[in-house]
């Protein structure tokens, strides 16, 4: 047992605390806000580097046993999760500090800020399935405040919807989690786990399971649930949406991922499949609305819909490789979604516009935004040895092993048809006659685009040195024992 499971939430929390009390001064704001996340990008890399040596990691939260208590627990997905979270979170108060006014940024937006790394790292951590629920729910408030930070009359609009479907959702996620005690009588998932392993009924818990699979769905913008994804995500600011974008769906396939292999395995033919048939909808109609839209932000966003059908897919093929390709991807996701709404940011700041065709010639002026461009299309369509490449060859190798030739084929175009919908931004945008923009300062903006596409391009040219961490991961994952004998050994 160690307290360095709870820093990565811990740490958020407590900057968000001491930063109610410096509303007044927004350069101590931002003092706090960039020392506290650099503290918690270590906290994370010390994470995965004790779980390496170590083993899996838990906290008993005042001293309870599991099952009995609340538990935290951190195995090297949740440790890769919690870093990669922390690295996003470091880029995105960079970008937030040459792109939020001070006006806005003086109206508590670091507080929250803060508030939402709380949820999203609590939700990677814990162990007990109401307690994800509450972290969701602190993750979620957060993001209400973040995404109608600034009061225009779209920001409006678009909260209301997006706290209609989650409050929705979370009532759905109360009554399946109500549901799931009633059966089992646990809420810690290891202990759901043995529970499961060892019920007759499991006709009930199919149906509980497809419950939850409705919720993390809605979470995750998984088909037909990610229906208010594209109006949401349009409206903040563009370190709001690239926060957003990194991270707030990822916590949804997570989920799903964690439930799916650790606790619902009482009818995988079933369940799985089920998933499987999802996420491949979702994959297309992803693909679909990238290479329709000719909005910037709506290509972008449908892009992310795409990804979370690929790592659904992988999810539910339910095999040790397969694991490890979605958690390649997943990894590389975040990082790749963060940097591509940084660099469509930069764009429409320039441009005053988000629409392709009405402006051109980016390539003369801003010539290092215009290759970022182009290395995001080869990185988010899997062209090798860019990141995306790794995740998306394991998960389409067991496609094929496992006879699941269709869909392992819409995959693969999938990616030719990502690569398409971000190359029209490069070709729309960056080539042509220079028209349609300002002469502009966005040096600063480089700083964590350029930070971020090193770390992608990084991950997928050192994926030797990855993999291990990965491998261990998917292990976890494949092997539910592994998990349920760390948390409830004594």
């Amino acid at each position: 047992m160690t307290n360095a499971v709870i820093f990565p939430i811990a740490i958020p929390l407590t900057t968000a605390v001491i930063l109610m009390f410096c509303v007044k001064s927004l350069k101590a704001q931002k003092m706090i806000s960039l020392v506290s996340a650099g503290v918690l990008i270590a906290a994370g890399a010390w994470l995965v580097r004790l779980v390496d040596h170590e083993g899996m990691q838990k906290l008993d939260v005042g001293n309870w046993p599991a099952p009995f208590g609340i538990t935290l627990v951190s195995d090297m997905l949740t440790a890769l999760l919690v870093l990669t979270t922390s690295m996003i979170a470091f880029a995105c108060l960079l970008y937030s500090f040459f792109t939020i006014d001070s006006k806005q940024a003086s109206m508590y937006y670091y507080v929250f800020f803060q508030f939402l790394i709380v949820g999203v790292n609590g939700a990677f951590t814990t162990g007990d399935i109401f307690n994800l629920f509450v972290f969701y729910e602190v993750m979620l408030m957060s993001s209400y405040a973040l995404l109608v930070h600034g009061g225009t009359k779209i920001q409006l609009q678009e909260t209301m919807k997006y706290m209609v479907i989650n409050v929705f959702s979370s009532a759905l996620f109360v009554i399946a989690v109500g549901y799931l005690y009633a059966v089992t009588g646990t809420l810690n998932m290891a202990h759901l786990a043995v529970r499961i392993s060892q019920a007759d009924n499991t006709a009930v818990l199919t149906v509980i399971c497809l419950l939850f699979l409705i919720v993390f769905g809605l979470k995750g913008a998984l088909f037909p649930f990610y229906v208010w994804m594209p109006g949401a995500y349009s409206a903040p600011p563009s370190a709001v949406l690239a926060l957003f974008g990194g991270l707030l769906t990822k916590v949804g396939v997570y989920s799903i991922l964690r439930t799916f292999t650790l606790i619902f395995r009482q009818d995988v033919g079933y369940t799985h499949t089920i998933l499987a048939w999802l996420a491949i909808a979702t994959v297309v109609f992803g693909v679909i609305g990238a290479v329709a839209y000719r909005d910037m932000r709506q290509i972008a966003i449908y892009n992310i819909v795409a990804a979370i059908g690929v790592m659904a897919f992988g999810i539910s093929l339910m095999t040790e490789e397969s694991m490890e390709g979605t958690i390649f991807y997943l990894l590389q996701d975040m990082v790749m979604k963060t940097a591509l709404f940084f660099i469509i940011g930069a764009i429409a700041y320039v441009a005053g516009t988000n629409q392709l065709g009405r402006f051109s010639g980016l390539l003369g002026s801003y010539p290092l935004l215009s290759w970022t461009v182009f290395l995001s299309a080869l990185a988010l369509s899997g062209i090798p040895p860019f990141s995306g490449f790794i995740g998306k060859a394991l998960i389409i190798r067991t496609a094929f092993e496992k006879g699941q030739l269709l869909f392992a084929l819409v995959v693969l175009l999938s990616s030719l048809l990502v690569l398409y919908s971000v190359m029209k931004i490069f070709i729309q945008s960056c080539w042509g006659e220079a028209r349609g923009y300002e002469q502009k300062r966005v040096a600063p903006l480089y700083v964590p685009i350029v930070a971020l596409l090193s770390l992608a391009v990084l991950y997928g040219v050192g994926a030797e040195f990855v993999r291990p961490y990965i491998a261990q991961a998917a292990a976890t994952l494949a092997d539910p024992s592994i998990y349920i004998e760390s948390v409830l050994k004594e």
